[in-house]
């Protein structure tokens, strides 16, 4: 199985709708970036790819999926948009400013809110470091709105200038079906389009996700030191022993 459909846009731009909407229409499984916070030893991929995305095995990132959407695929168009040269690429955009507030409540507010401390676990790890390349490329640190907006716009323009125009639809998900299944080649289903990831459910999800992962490191962090004193307890009991 191949990507057939990859979706370029940032993050608040509709990603999550327009995965929906993909996998009703027969192109799922879809990657995104619900996939690595349910499976977080795929972050590991994506770290490594990051430090040499020229060598990133994207045929196995991407075995069994058919289509990609949102992060953390957009942080890696250019070299997915090359290596599928036959899939269909879609732009999710919105209005600049109005993006921009979007994300900044939403996104910049989960990044900069998640726990300060960290383990030596290196799954983790590598889901920081995936979370932070996202933010760091699609749109920057959100406490710069002049900088945040103009890396919108630079990104709308680099996606149109490189993709061919007969494999691009740029798409706002306002529209709903009729410009993707006319798009695709496919009819229009007689249901309403997919509306999802709302700012409140956002904010919802991520503070369960916070609160999960806090967990998860708390016990690790029991766990490690709970080793630690029964190791050196052992050790102790042993020089004891040799005394006597």
């Amino acid at each position: 199985m191949s990507l057939d459909v990859i979706g370029v846009g940032f993050l608040r731009t509709g990603t999550t709708s327009l995965m929906l909407a993909l996998e009703r229409l027969g192109y799922g499984p879809c990657y995104h970036m619900r996939v690595l916070n349910g499976e977080p030893w795929r972050a590991e991929d994506w770290a490594e790819a990051a430090r040499n995305p020229e060598a990133a095995e994207w045929e196995r990132i991407f075995a069994g999926y058919r289509s990609s959407v949102g992060s953390p695929g957009t942080a890696f168009w250019r070299h997915l948009v090359d290596a599928y040269p036959a899939a269909k690429v879609i732009l999710t955009v919105r209005e600049p400013e109005t993006w921009y507030e979007s994300a900044a409540g939403t996104i910049g507010r989960a990044l900069t809110s998640a726990p300060r401390f960290r383990l030596p676990w290196r799954r983790a790890a590598a889901l920081d470091e995936v979370q932070h390349l996202v933010r760091d490329r699609e749109g920057g640190r959100f406490a710069d709105r002049d900088r945040a907006v103009a890396a919108f716009r630079g990104h709308t323009d680099a996606v149109r200038t490189h993709v061919a125009a007969e494999r691009l639809l740029v798409f706002e998900v306002r529209d709903g079906w009729e410009p993707l299944c006319a798009f695709l080649g496919v009819p229009v289903p007689d249901e309403p389009f997919p509306k999802a990831n709302e700012r409140a459910a956002f904010q919802a999800r991520q503070a369960r996700a916070r609160a999960r992962t806090t967990r998860r490191r708390v016990a690790a962090a029991a766990g490690a030191m709970a080793g630690a004193g029964l190791a050196i307890w052992a050790v102790g009991r042993g020089v004891r022993a040799g005394r006597g």
